[in-house]
C-alpha cells in the first residue's frame, strides 16, 4: 500500500452513476434549457464527498467540458449544458469517488441554433409537431401533436419533457393519427378537432374526420384527462352543407380523392373556438380554402351551432352563416378567445412551406362583419411554423403577453438535414414556445 493511500481505501466500492436520460436537447443562448438528473453513489462513502463533472466532449465547438454545470451535493445532481453552436456532441460525465475510483456515463447532446426572442422562449421536448394548445391552469398547458394521438402536459415556464401524457387513440378507436389541429376549453370540457382533410397524399383517412372531448379534473401539474364523446362525420356534414348552398366554398372538390389539403382551394381545419358568449356555437377556422381561392383571398370561419352536442354526443352538425375575414391574404392557423370575448388569431399561409411564409397575429371581437386588427408580424427567420396560442390576456392592458407555440416537425434543428419529426430520439424532438408582448 502506498504511503499516501488512505488505510480504508480498499473498502470503497466502485462508484455508480446513472442518468435520468441519455439524450438531451439544448439551444444556443437559451434560457431555462432542459436538464438531466445524475444519480450517484459509492459503497462505504458519504455521497456528499463524491464529485461529478464533464471529463470529455466529442465536439467542443458545440459544447465543451467547461460548458457543463453540475449542481447539488446529494445523491442526485442536476446537469445543465450551455450550447455554443448548433450540432451534436457526446459529453462524458464522470463521478469521482473516494479512493480515487471513478465511473462514467455518456450524455448524447444536441443543440439547436439561437432564435429571436431567446429570453422569452421555452422548448417543449418529447415531440416536435405541436398543433394545438389549451391552458391547464397553474402555469401548465396541454399540447396536442398532429403526428400522433398523444396529448402532453408541460410547464409553460421551463423547458423540458412533458410531466404527463395521454394517448387518446384507443379510447377513440383511432388506429392512425387524428391529425389534431384545434382545441378549446369550456369549463372542465376540452373540445378537439382533427384537420378533417385528406392526408398529404390526397387520401381520405377516417381518423382525421374526428372531433372529440376530454374531461379535465385537477389543474396544473395535477391535471388529469378522460376521453368523453366523439363524432366522425363532421367533414361529411360540411360538404353536404356547402353543396346545399351552391358549393360556394368548394368543399366537395377540396375533399375529393387525390386533393392535397394544403392548397389554396384545399380543405383543412386548424382553428376551433366558441363564438362570443356561447358554449354551443363553435367557430371552425380553415387553413384552406381561401375565399376566393386566390392570392389575397379571405380566411374562412364556419360556425357549428350545436358543436357541444356534435363533439360531446355525436349529433349531426348544424351550421350558421359563414364568416370571411381579411387577414391580409393569410389563413387561420389557430383562434383563441378569453372570458371577455377578445380573440387572437394566428394567421399563416395555406401552403405547407411553414418555415418561410409570413405569419401574423390578429385581434378580433368575434363578431361577423367586424374586421380583425393586426397586432404584430410574427418572426419567420427561425425554423418552425406558428401553430397555436395558449390563452388570450386582457388585450386592453399595456404590456399584455401571449404565449405562442411552433410546429417544428419539418425543421432541421441540428444542422444535419434531418426533419425533427424523424429524429431517432424523442428527447431531441421539440417545439418552441415564445411569449410576445402585444401592447408595448
Amino acid at each position: 500500500m502506498g504511503l499516501n493511500t488512505p488505510a480504508q481505501a480498499a473498502s470503497y466500492g466502485t462508484p455508480t452513476i446513472t442518468l435520468s436520460a441519455s439524450y438531451l436537447s439544448g439551444a444556443v443562448g437559451a434560457t431555462s434549457d432542459p436538464t438531466v438528473t445524475v444519480t450517484i453513489g459509492q459503497s462505504g462513502a458519504d455521497v456528499s464527498a463524491l464529485t461529478v463533472a464533464a471529463s470529455a466532449t466529442s465536439k467542443s465547438s458545440v459544447a465543451g467540458t467547461g460548458d457543463v454545470v453540475v449542481t447539488g451535493t446529494g445523491a442526485s445532481r442536476t446537469v445543465t449544458v450551455a450550447a455554443k453552436a448548433q450540432g451534436y456532441t457526446n459529453l462524458t460525465l464522470k463521478v469521482t469517488g473516494l479512493g480515487g475510483k471513478t465511473a462514467t456515463r455518456t450524455l448524447n447532446y444536441a443543440a439547436s441554433p439561437a432564435v429571436q426572442y431567446g429570453p422569452q422562449t421555452r422548448y417543449f421536448t418529447g415531440s416536435s409537431d405541436a398543433s394545438a394548445a389549451v391552458d391547464a391552469g397553474g402555469g401548465y398547458v396541454i399540447v396536442a401533436d398532429d403526428e400522433s394521438n398523444v396529448l402532453r402536459l408541460y410547464s409553460r415556464s421551463v423547458s423540458g419533457a412533458p410531466v404527463k401524457t395521454w394517448d387518446v387513440g384507443d379510447a377513440l378507436g383511432a388506429d392512425k393519427e387524428i391529425d389534431i389541429e384545434g382545441a378549446t376549453r369550456v369549463g372542465n370540457t376540452i373540445y378537439w378537432t382533427g384537420s378533417l382533410g385528406n392526408n398529404k397524399d390526397g387520401e381520405y383517412k377516417a381518423d382525421r374526420n374526428t372531433v372529440f372531448t376530454t374531461t379535465v379534473s385537477g389543474s396544473g401539474a395535477s391535471t388529469a384527462l378522460t376521453v368523453g364523446g366523439s363524432y366522425g362525420k363532421l367533414r361529411d356534414d360540411l360538404v353536404a352543407w356547402d353543396k346545399a348552398n351552391g358549393n360556394r366554398y368548394g368543399f366537395a372538390a377540396g375533399t375529393a380523392d387525390g386533393q392535397v389539403p394544403k392548397q389554396i382551394d384545399g380543405f383543412n381545419v386548424e382553428g376551433l373556438e366558441f363564438a362570443p358568449g356561447s358554449t354551443t356555437t363553435a367557430y371552425l377556422g380553415f387553413r384552406a380554402p381561401l375565399v376566393p381561392p386566390k392570392n389575397g383571398g379571405k380566411a374562412l370561419i364556419v360556425p357549428v351551432t350545436n358543436f357541444d352536442k356534435v363533439a360531446g354526443s355525436g349529433a349531426k352538425a348544424v351550421f350558421g352563416t359563414a364568416i370571411e375575414l381579411d387577414l391580409g391574404g393569410l389563413a387561420i392557423r389557430d383562434i383563441r378567445k378569453n372570458a371577455a370575448n377578445q380573440y387572437l388569431i394566428v394567421a399563416g399561409s395555406w401552403a405547407a412551406d411553414d418555415n418561410s411564409d409570413p405569419y401574423a397575429l390578429y385581434s378580433w371581437d368575434g363578431v361577423a362583419g367586424h374586421a380583425p386588427v393586426k397586432k404584430l408580424d410574427l418572426p419567420t427567420s427561425d425554423a418552425g411554423g406558428w401553430e397555436a396560442v395558449v390563452d388570450v390576456p386582457d388585450l386592453s392592458v399595456s404590456g399584455a403577453q401571449a404565449q405562442l407555440i411552433t410546429d417544428d416537425g419539418s425543421a432541421d434543428l441540428y444542422g444535419d438535414g434531418t426533419d425533427a419529426k424523424d429524429l431517432a430520439h424523442v428527447e431531441w424532438k421539440k417545439s418552441r414556445a415564445t411569449w410576445f408582448t402585444l401592447n408595448p
